[in-house]
């Protein structure tokens, strides 16, 4: 039974932060006078949906993604259903054309800062402050050195201004040398290089440094607004360092998660309770956005840049050549979408 209710509320998940994509779109396009062919939750066959105006609105049998098709994006389905021209996206100016493509990751920027507020407002928030509340005896942090109190200022090269800055750069840290803790004691700063325990069980090895960073609950309308902002600017630090990370060989393919291992964590964050399961909702409608912003063909940030290019060489780039490179970006991204679910898969075992 847990299953079930656990795919539902992924599915549940999955389909409001889609939504919410989609709708920026949708919005926009409709705004700006773009002809919407469709409007659809999920991929694949079309499992309920209804029509109204020119647009079908749809909900299609796989909860993974979603689309908001307009004229513009095929050009010869456009001219095959005599879609007047200035109804077509590439017949816009480049400042909507901006806007529509723009607003899908801001919606899911809103969506994810409405869902923060609430949680610190309802539940409280926490102070974020990058100070270390405990060090387990006996263990490599213990042994270094590092002790209850200690603000960590930077670890290794990398500055540090929340707690979660700790974990990130932990996470990134090579486990097999000493990493560099920059920290302040008693109002004097020192380094304590600290290498962390390796734990082995079974085939899988994992590193431990002994600490524990409890924070200080916050409450009340101005404490929500602080938790807002600072949570918000490290989520989008966390996803910055990981795409950068990415690209530098930092983080290997293997490490990276997909549907698979998303339904994972919210199998764990649904036995933690509602706040916990809106976090997650926030955390991964930033992580939407973002990645969506990224100047990549078949990414929303993809659009805008060939927007920027055509603003820079003051005539449009080609249509079907600007939509044959977005083809092409997308079937090697379901490629990556599959290699990364097989890695989630093989993790489960």
């Amino acid at each position: 039974m847990s299953i079930i209710l656990n795919l539902l509320l992924f599915i549940v998940i999955l389909g409001v932060i889609v939504f919410v994509h989609e709708a920026g779109h949708f919005i926009l396009a409709k705004l700006n006078g773009v002809y919407v062919y469709e409007f659809s939750i999920g991929m694949g066959p079309r499992i309920w949906g209804f029509k109204k105006g020119e647009t079908d609105y749809n909900i299609r049998a796989i909860p993974i993604g979603g689309f908001c098709a307009m004229a513009g994006e095929d050009l010869d389905d456009d001219d095959a259903k005599k879609i007047p021209k200035n109804k077509r996206l590439q017949a816009k100016k480049p400042w909507q054309r901006f806007l529509i493509m723009l607003f899908g990751p801001m919606n899911n920027f809103i969506l994810a800062v409405i869902l923060l507020f609430f949680i610190a407002l309802i539940w409280g928030g926490t102070t974020l402050n990058p100070v270390i509340t405990g060090v387990e005896k006996g263990s490599a942090a213990d042994i270094a050195g590092l002790e209850n109190g200690d603000k960590v200022l930077k670890i290794n090269k990398h500055k540090i201004s929340t707690s979660d800055d700790i974990t990130l750069y932990l996470a990134l840290a090579n486990p097999k040398k000493k990493n560099n803790f920059y920290i302040e004691r008693d109002g004097k700063k020192e380094v304590i290089k600290v290498k962390p325990t390796e734990i082995k069980q079974g085939d899988k090895k994992s590193y431990k440094y002994g600490i524990s960073i409890m924070q200080k609950k916050t409450y009340g309308l101005g404490s929500a607004f602080v938790y807002m902002y600072k949570k918000t600017c490290s989520i989008f630090k966390q996803m910055w360092v990981t795409v950068e990370a990415m690209f530098t060989g930092g983080i290997k393919l293997s490490q990276l998660s997909g549907p698979v291992g998303i339904y994972s964590i919210v199998g764990q964050q649904s036995k933690a309770g509602v706040a916990n399961i809106l976090y997650l909702i926030a955390f991964l409608s930033i992580n939407v956005g973002f990645i969506n912003l990224l100047p990549i063909p078949a990414f929303d940030g993809g659009h805008i840049l060939f927007i920027v290019i055509e603003l820079i060489k003051g005539s449009p780039v080609n249509p079907e050549l600007e939509n044959k490179i977005h083809t092409i970006f997308l079937f090697l991204l379901m490629l990556l979408m599959l290699v990364v679910t097989f890695n989630d898969i093989l993790r489960l075992f």
